[in-house]
Order: C-alpha cells, then structure tokens, then sequence
C-alpha cells in the first residue's frame, strides 16, 4: 500500500487546509472527464481514497498510528518511493 501522504504530495504534518487545496489540485488534473491518460482514472481514485482518511481527523490519527508503528525492512526503498512521488507530483518520471 501506498503512503496517503505521497499519494497527495503532503507532508504527514500538513494542515487539513492543505491536504484540501492539494486534493482539489489533483482531483482536477485527474479526474476521467478531464483527464484521458491510460491510468488516470486508477490515480484518481487513489487520490479520493487518501483524502477520505486524510480529511477525517479521527481516521487521519488512525492511520498515523497504524503508520508509526511499522517496521521498515528496506529504508532505501522507501526514501525512493518517498522521492518518486515528489518527481511523479511535478511531472518527472524517475527511473530505477
């Protein structure tokens, strides 16, 4: 599973203001009536997925709990995934 955090370019601390104006953001770059790119309609769903936890401060401090307290088995891996996302927000596409 993806990071919801990545998933809208937020950082974990952002305010719920700002996880709004970043889903609204993407909502429209994303979203199938706008957007026709094969996988646009899978990346706007992930990105309506990440906001409906994110959004909620109960299911946001959920999920920040269940976040925390795993166990990281490849940190290289993740600081990758960490930095494609912030590549793939700005329209670059990193390769490995």
């Amino acid at each position: 599973m993806e990071n919801l955090y990545n998933i809208l370019g937020v950082a974990p601390n952002a305010s719920t203001d700002e996880i709004k104006k970043r889903y609204r953001a993407l909502a429209m770059r994303y979203h199938p009536d706008r957007n026709s790119d094969a996988g646009a309609d899978v990346r706007f769903n992930a990105i309506q997925q990440a906001y409906e936890v994110l959004a909620e401060p109960k299911r946001r401090a959920e999920y920040d709990q269940k976040l925390n307290d795993r166990i990281v088995l490849d940190a290289e891996a993740e600081a990758y995934e960490l930095w494609r996302s912030v590549f793939e927000f700005n329209g670059v596409k990193m390769q490995r």
